[in-house]
């Protein structure tokens, strides 16, 4: 699954893609939580185990993609 956070005051998005089987109801309770101000930091970790921490003060929109794995192309 992929995800977008948009930052305020800086140009460009937190992108990440999470693994396929990350639990999106929980993602969602960790992102509401962030955004009602519940923690200050919102923690994500990618599919390759790098963990993320952005601002809850600082999010401006959050996106994620659709959920399970839809190839396009080759690749």
């Amino acid at each position: 699954m992929d995800i977008r956070i948009g930052v305020t005051d800086t140009p460009r998005e937190v992108q990440l893609k999470l693994n396929d089987d990350t639990d999106r109801a929980s993602l969602k309770v960790s992102i509401d939580a962030a955004l009602a101000g519940e923690s200050s930091v919102l923690w994500l970790t990618d599919d390759k185990g790098l963990e993320v921490a952005v601002s809850a003060a600082r999010i401006a929109y959050v996106e994620l993609g659709p959920e399970g794995n839809n190839p396009i192309g080759f690749g």
